[in-house]
């Protein structure tokens, strides 16, 4: 008898691993909550350390999913970075990827195959809610009329978006194709080089302002802040930024229970991104002065309500357990980003990027390692943690793999499947992993090596150093994290081998 038990234990143990790592069948394909928040550091949250601002509904994800310490967007700024996300290709392969203005057209074209796009093909209802700063319309966005392409025409079903940021003109929400509560007697003008109408702007009218700007910030005033741009007409359609978590959120929720309701038995996939915790930080008054932070750490206790009401949807529909919910951040963090909100001055003790140097727009590791959670009950082992290397770029292959779609042969080239990574089984993750800021990195292992740049090493204006040198760098991020120690002299042979990887894959597709 003790003989048999015996030889059952190995049979139970592997059903065991089974039930925490194997992707579910074609018939059973999770629900998929991808929520990307902007700008938000690596140690902006609790469950990495952070301690004068709590988080218990974002660390709720983690206690119950697992913890990725090396996870990455692929980009240390928000456009190429969620370009990348949604079409699995590193966005310095195409031109014009840059930090898109608030009038850009459209910059992922119908007919290319995203993140979207693949999971409808697998039977997912989807939308897209809250920041998109991938562009809309073609050369330049018609706010007046039907604003095509978008979302819609890559894979979205339907959407409710901030066309860019929020600290750029136009300041209306697009839902599906068209701008909301606009008034067609009091259309909507934009400009990003020079001066239109008669609004007044914050280099003008300081005293208008309820936040003053910094640098970059002082076109047209809206909503007693000024902006990137300027802007006339649309007076219905602006939004007031204190509202904006609730309205992104109440929009999230509402996809949620609208299809529970009609399409129950057909999965759906939610792209939530969050405004928080990017400029300028208006926070509802429900969280104004709720940390010793300033207005930057109540927006992050604003997104960590958000997550909360997101998760609090998904409990009371019984979702739950077969919904797979991933949490992370386009790049990595900025204190001062063009507005005097006394974010620098309040920080205090608290460190945005971790242990790690830079943040966004940085070319050392605070540029692009974000947080990095994911939750999906029974195949994800609660209260983990994961060292394997991640990345963002990798949800288009590694969906496909989840629901059993193949990609067309042109589709995702950077794109790989990390199914066993995300659900715990696999401890290593990528081989190497290429980073965009001012130049390119290249991570491998435990190795970060950054190629020579020209340009200045701070970032004046927001006061991060950029990570560019004339000469490369070579770190060794588990002895050095604080990449203080250059190697590349004592260590030139694996400096030319990365050198040679990285110039083989910028030329490779």
């Amino acid at each position: 008898m003790r003989r048999a038990a015996h030889r059952l234990l190995p049979c139970i143990a592997a059903a065991l691993l089974t039930c925490f790592t194997s992707p579910t069948s074609a018939a059973d394909r999770p629900n998929i909550v991808v929520i990307l928040v902007d700008d938000l550091g690596y140690g902006d949250i609790s469950c990495s350390g952070a301690t004068a601002v709590a988080t218990p509904q974002i660390d709720r994800i983690a206690a119950e999913g697992c913890r990725f310490t090396d996870g990455h967007s692929a980009a240390a700024t928000c456009t190429p970075s969620r370009y990348a996300l949604l079409t699995g290709e590193y966005a310095w392969r195409r031109k014009g990827t840059g930090i898109a203005p608030g009038d850009a057209g459209a910059i992922i074209l119908p007919g290319r195959t995203t993140v979207a796009s693949l999971l409808k093909s697998a039977g997912y209802r989807s939308a897209v809610v809250g920041k998109w700063h991938l562009g809309l319309g073609g050369e330049k966005p018609d706010w007046n009329g039907r604003i095509t392409p978008g979302p819609l025409e890559i894979g979205f079903d339907e959407c409710f978006l901030m066309p860019a940021t929020g600290d750029r003109v136009p300041c209306v929400y697009v839902e599906n194709d068209r701008v909301v509560g606009l008034d067609p007697d009091d259309p909507i003008s934009v400009s990003f080089s020079g001066p239109i109408g008669d609004e007044p702007t914050g280099a003008r009218n300081p005293e208008l302002l309820k936040m003053a700007w910094d640098h970059g910030h002082n076109a047209t005033i809206i909503n007693g802040i000024s902006r990137i741009g300027f802007m006339s007409g649309g007076r219905s359609a602006r939004w007031v930024d204190e509202d904006m978590a609730d309205v992104f959120t109440s929009k999230a929720i509402s996809f949620i229970d609208r299809h529970v309701a009609a399409h129950r038995s057909q999965p759906f996939f939610l792209f939530f991104n969050p405004h928080d915790v990017h400029v300028p930080r208006v926070p509802h008054q429900r969280f104004a002065g709720s940390t010793q932070l300033g207005p930057r750490g109540d927006v992050i206790r604003q997104l960590d309500w958000s997550v909360g009401e997101i998760l609090k949807c998904l409990d009371q529909h019984q979702l739950t357990n077969n919904t797979l919910v991933i949490f992370t951040s386009d790049n990595g963090a900025v204190l001062n980003d063009g507005y005097r909100d006394q974010a620098a001055e309040l920080n205090g003790d608290h460190r945005p990027s971790g242990p790690w140097r830079g943040g966004k727009y940085s070319a050392f590791e605070g540029g692009t390692r974000v947080p990095f959670l994911v939750r999906w009950p029974g195949h994800v082992e609660p209260g983990t943690t994961s060292e394997a290397l991640v990345c963002q770029i990798d949800f288009l292959a590694t969906f496909a793999e989840l629901t059993g779609e193949s990609l067309p042969p042109d589709a995702g080239p950077d794109s790989q499947k990390q199914l066993r990574t995300l659900t715990g089984t696999d401890r290593h993750g990528r081989d190497h992993l290429v980073q965009q800021a001012a130049s390119l990195s290249l991570r491998q292992g435990r190795w970060k090596f950054i190629e020579p740049s020209r340009g200045p090493v701070l970032n004046r204006q927001v006061n991060i150093e950029t990570g560019n040198h004339p000469e490369p760098q070579l770190y060794d991020l588990q002895s050095d994290p604080g990449e203080t120690q250059n190697l590349a002299t004592t260590e030139s042979s694996r400096l030319a081998e990365m050198q040679r990887l990285l110039n083989q894959l910028r030329t490779s597709r």
